[in-house]
């Protein structure tokens, strides 16, 4: 049975007693604890030790960090390199610990990986080290003179609290809680984890309602799209009005499109391939970090710069379709369409756009990591179904 993979980010010498109980209390509500001294990480090999906790971080489900008294280790550069510091630039209000990164500790640089990768963090403290933490908010100029009981190095309290503020200023996500002993802890998590479970179930219920309600919409929304054009008196008119209605996903689509004439696409009868070959358009790809991104797929160029497509690459097949519906229309029909589509403008945001950057730099960190290889319009497109499905 699938259990959740709970990773444990702390010091390990002065907290070690804390880990043992917490991953005992994981194993006795039927979690999976992700602790290094029980070699739950795999350490490969070709790579450093820090390198590997970090890269085990999105694997994982739940991030736990504890913060006592101890800085650690500072991180090497290679394991550094595996978090996206200027993506975390927007994720808290104070950003001062990412001002000087290589001064970062192990334990900070996992728990901003999971930030980093949108894996929940939940943050303790040791109280005695938050009580230092309010002084030294209030004594900044101050903290070198000052030596806190609660650190066990005092040069690197200002790291240790300088974290804790940016952990308690996130944009989401903030919640920071001392803890004297263990139980503490637990007590916490059961009834965080068990509130947030309670919630999802209620969401899916309110989903299927909310789905519900939609589906009787878009069927009134059809009745009146049926009723409306049955009332228009020429045969000809009557197409354009269900051409706007049925084609409106083409001509967003097509509208972000540079064309060198746009008149191919009102007046020409080319197949799909050839559309977007006149517009340099050579192959497509899936954008390896669509969560980080404008779109999920990329129309790539010629000259290696791309458009970027909000929607899977099984859009692009739903819009080939389209076209090869569209150009058994006369011209002037088709000019019609797109004009008065024109007119009513875009609603909502756009279906793609372009970027005057070179994909290969844009996303080269992935690209270094992903596998896939782009592919031309004529593999893609060729085993396509010509046909006039009406998708509506």
């Amino acid at each position: 049975m699938p259990s959740p993979k709970v990773f444990v980010s702390s010091t390990c010498y002065d907290l070690g007693m804390a880990r043992e109980q917490l991953r005992s209390f994981l194993l006795r509500i039927g979690y999976d604890p992700i602790l290094s001294e029980y070699s739950d990480i795999l350490y490969d090999p070709r790579a450093h030790t820090h390198t590997s906790c970090i890269q085990e971080v999105p694997n994982t489900d739940i991030v736990i960090v504890l913060i006592g008294s101890r800085f650690g280790g500072r991180a090497i550069p290679e394991a550094l390199s595996n978090v996206d510091l200027e993506n975390l630039l927007n994720s808290s209000f104070d950003v001062t610990v990412l001002n000087d990164p290589e001064k970062l500790s192990i334990t900070q640089l996992e728990v901003l990986k999971a930030i980093d990768s949108a894996v929940p963090v939940f943050a303790f403290v040791d109280e005695k080290v938050m009580h230092d933490h309010y002084v030294y908010l209030k004594n900044k100029d101050l903290v070198d003179k000052i030596k806190f009981p609660s650190i066990d190095k005092p040069e690197t309290a200002k790291y240790i609290f300088e974290f804790i503020s940016f952990l308690s200023h996130r944009n989401k996500g903030n919640s920071i809680i001392p803890f004297g002993k263990i139980e503490d802890i637990e007590n916490h998590l059961k009834k965080q984890w068990g509130s947030l479970f309670q919630r999802l179930l209620r969401e899916q219920r309110e989903q299927q309602v909310e789905t519900r309600k939609l589906f009787s919409i878009t069927e009134q929304i059809e009745d009146l799209k049926t009723a409306m054009i049955s009332t228009i008196g020429n045969a000809q008119n009557r197409e354009v009005a269900r051409g706007v209605i049925k084609y409106r996903r083409l001509a967003d689509f097509l509208s972000g499109i540079k064309f060198p004439n746009f008149s191919v696409v009102t007046e020409s009868n080319i197949g799909f391939e050839e559309l977007l070959t006149s517009a340099d358009i050579v192959s497509v790809r899936e954008i390896p970090d669509a969560r980080n991104s404008f779109g999920r797929s990329a129309l790539l160029k010629s000259d290696g710069t791309f458009y970027e497509l909000r929607f899977g690459q099984e859009f692009l097949n739903r819009v080939n379709i389209d076209w090869n519906s569209f150009i058994t229309l006369t011209v002037d029909v088709r000019q019609v369409i797109f004009e008065a589509i024109t007119d009513i403008g875009r609603m909502g945001p756009g279906i793609v756009r372009y970027r005057d950057e070179l994909f290969q730099d844009r996303f080269n960190e992935y690209l270094e990591r992903d596998e896939s290889k782009p592919v031309t319009l004529e593999d893609f497109l060729k085993d396509e179904p010509i046909n006039n499905a009406d998708e509506g």
